[in-house]
């Protein structure tokens, strides 16, 4: 292989965020099956949350002033005028002196502006005595505390979460509109490799580890994948295979035949699936060198390479933003890392971005990052390891107790 277009990452990620965008338009859909999805729309509230002033405690509703100066040896004397019950609304006004029972939850009345909790009253017939003085607003959540009219409660590019999913619950929303999942299809080639379930191996066989690993990643990502199989070293039916899967996808991703050697099929490949063609052939990175990106029409394609180690920090660095940006994701959303300090010396050659896998520990002196050294074939290196801390391109590496920032596996 001859590598004729070498970038950097920063080179890289700037032609992905210039390249990709939503393959797909928008689609509404139920919010029970919304979890996981990103936002095509800021969600605009129509509604206050709560639509009305409610108790946080079990206790009496009263006007803050009728309990100042209230304690153990002088409490505040207040009449009990009666109760509210849970999911009805509180219609009789309270007046000066007056208490009213509430519970959790339970709707303040007219006139009052805050609850004494049960623990610090006495009940004698129909009077209150009140312990302990409480302040306006007091155990009580407003009207319009959680979420106001006309409030942007998310924006566009926001992936759902459980708590999410609760918040357009409470302005009313049964639906939501979102980007598809995107659909990406993986294939691996080489004639040493085979199913990842074959019991037995004959003597030169490895088994397909990158469909699974890739494809795990990519499901975590918010896609849905279709894996093409395993296909020789023939580029004739590397080239029908992988257009067949082309058309079922929003993604393509083939794995192996990207190292150098003279049966790699995979430029070709992508320069026959559509225009504008390969967009970056060779990456400055350690691992991961022989890495191919390429559109086809809207579509995106990878080139990983063959070891399941480089194949894998290549997912995370490009895969990654590349399905971030098929969703609409926030760029600021699509990164998260941690500092942490490097516990030993790290030799580094200037001129390309070493990415080394790092264990992460918590000491007394803060949380350090303990690099895990291994070739790039050893999967269980990265099995061993939370994240991965970047050496730049323009540095010789890095020295104990420099804090580094560390991409933390999800």
């Amino acid at each position: 292989m001859k590598f004729f277009n070498v970038k950097t990452v920063t080179e890289t990620l700037a032609v992905i965020a210039e390249e990709f965008r939503p393959v797909r338009l928008p689609v509404e859909v139920p919010l029970a099956e919304a979890l996981g999805m990103v936002l095509a729309e800021d969600v605009i509230s129509g509604e206050q949350v709560p639509h009305f002033a409610r108790s946080t405690v079990d206790g009496y509703a009263v006007r803050a002033k009728d309990t100042f100066g209230a304690s153990d040896s002088l409490p505040a004397f207040l009449t009990i005028t009666g109760q509210i019950d849970m999911g009805r609304a509180a219609d009789l006004y309270l007046h000066e002196g007056q208490a009213q029972a509430i519970p959790t939850g339970g709707m303040l009345p007219d006139g009052a502006d805050s609850v004494v909790m049960m623990e610090h009253v006495e009940e004698v017939g129909d009077l209150l005595n009140v312990y302990r003085q409480v302040a306006p607003g007091e155990n009580v959540v407003r009207a319009g505390d959680d979420v106001e009219i006309g409030e942007t409660v998310m924006a566009a590019g926001h992936r759902l979460r459980p708590q999410d999913l609760g918040v357009l619950a409470a302005i009313g929303r049964t639906s939501v509109r979102v980007y598809p999942r995107p659909i990406v299809g993986i294939l691996s080639t080489g004639d040493e490799v085979v199913p990842a379930d074959k019991r037995e191996l004959a003597p030169g066989e490895v088994r397909d580890i990158n469909s699974v690993t890739v494809g795990a990643a990519a499901r975590q990502h918010g896609a849905d994948v279709i894996f093409g199989g395993i296909v020789k070293d023939d580029c004739d039916a590397f080239l029908a295979k992988a257009e067949e899967l082309y058309r079922q996808v929003d993604f393509l991703i083939l794995s192996g035949g990207s190292s150098v050697g003279t049966r790699d099929f995979t430029v070709q490949v992508m320069q026959s699936l559509g225009e504008p063609g390969v967009l970056v052939h060779g990456v400055s990175i350690k691992p991961g060198k022989p890495t191919i990106l390429a559109r086809a029409g809207e579509k995106p394609l990878l080139g990983l390479p063959g070891h399941p180690v480089s194949a894998l920090i290549i997912f995370h660095l490009f895969a990654v933003p590349i399905l971030h940006r098929l969703q609409g994701i926030r760029p600021s959303a699509s990164d998260k890392r941690l500092p942490a300090r490097i516990s030993r010396n790290i030799p580094s050659a200037v001129g390309r971005s070493d990415y080394v896998r790092v264990k992460l520990e918590e000491r007394s002196d803060g949380l350090w990052a303990v690099p895990v050294f291994g070739k790039s074939g050893l999967i269980s290196t990265l099995a061993k390891s939370d994240g991965m801390v970047e050496i730049a391109a323009n540095k010789e590496g890095i020295l104990e107790g420099e804090v580094v920032s560390v991409y933390v596996f999800p």
